[in-house]
């Protein structure tokens, strides 16, 4: 099954003191080896909106077949500055499955074979 995980997330004045040139490099050598070491089971993909909204600044889209995997690197975040400092303060987390409404759902379907 392919999940759809949408982490909204708001950014800490500790993170929006730092220089661009700091961020950068936190980036670079903190959160990047994170994301490339599951990026084979998770496709991750981090968003700026707080140009655009007023109670989120940034989200995370990630793609896996695998939450266990989601898991781990949820655990490597949380540990990091990220999220441990915190750079950023998870405000909300939704899990999805595409097209889950699709296909027959009845109890018959169960008690066949």
């Amino acid at each position: 099954m392919r999940y759809t995980i949408v982490i909204l997330l708001n950014a800490t004045p500790l993170w929006l003191s730092k220089s661009r040139a700091e961020r950068d490099e936190f980036v670079n050598v903190e959160l990047r080896p994170v994301l490339n070491h599951f990026s084979a089971s998770c496709k991750v993909s981090l968003f700026d909106s707080d140009f655009t909204h007023a109670k989120v600044s940034d989200f995370m889209l990630i793609e896996t077949d695998e939450l266990e995997t989601y898991g781990l690197m949820m655990g490597y975040l949380r540990e990091s500055a990220t999220l441990a400092a915190p750079y950023f303060v998870i405000q909300e987390l939704v899990v999805g499955v595409a097209n889950n409404f699709r296909g027959s759902m009845e109890i018959a379907d169960l008690r066949k074979g």
